[in-house]
């Protein structure tokens, strides 16, 4: 009897112990959950405190797809190998991934974009040949961009500069120079 008394009085010391301790640990995850995720004002979707996507399996499943804003301007140079103009021969693929990346947001929002896209040449040759090869740059990009899913009438120039506007911190026969910029503006 006397060793169920003792356990008795452990057990519920234990509990109280665990009842103290345990009240504020819960009101401070129910505190950190409001950190994590909420809903956007519009009430249109939840997301975490970091503002990504939050879907629950047992939440509705009428709220709009979460997407990521568009920047309000992106600027992206593709260079290219030299006398080339297709997309294969773009040689920093870095840029290029982030072309790929920024299409994918683009085709994820409903928002549409301006875009200029301008093709630039290095100092060889003669200005009518750049002129033409900045275009055919230009358009390449361009044809790799409606094929990703872009809308061609979110393209609302296409341009050379061929051998002009060079970039002065390179050397004017730099594969730098020899580039497509693209600009990008939303709408509204």
């Amino acid at each position: 009897m006397r060793k169920f008394k003792q356990s008795s009085r452990v057990a519920a010391a234990a509990a109280s112990l665990a009842l103290v301790l345990g009240a504020p640990l819960a009101a401070n995850a129910a505190d950190m959950m409001d950190h994590f995720w909420s809903a956007k004002p519009t009430g249109t979707a939840w997301v975490t405190g970091y503002g990504e996507c939050w879907r629950s399996t047992q939440g509705p499943n009428d709220l709009e797809p979460c997407v990521k804003p568009v920047p309000e301007e992106f600027v992206v140079r593709l260079n290219f190998e030299f006398d080339k103009y297709n997309i294969d021969n773009v040689v920093n693929d870095a840029e290029l991934a982030r072309l790929d990346d920024y299409i994918s947001d683009v085709n994820a929002t409903q928002s549409r974009e301006q875009l200029t896209l301008v093709g630039h040449t290095d100092a060889r040759g003669s200005d009518s040949y750049n002129d033409t090869l900045g275009l055919n740059r230009a358009n390449a990009v361009r044809d790799y961009m409606v094929s990703k899913g872009i809308p061609a009438s979110d393209i609302v120039s296409v341009e050379s500069r061929g051998k002009r506007d060079m970039l002065p911190e390179f050397d004017v026969f730099s594969v730098k120079q020899r580039r497509v910029t693209i600009r990008s503006k939303v709408e509204g």
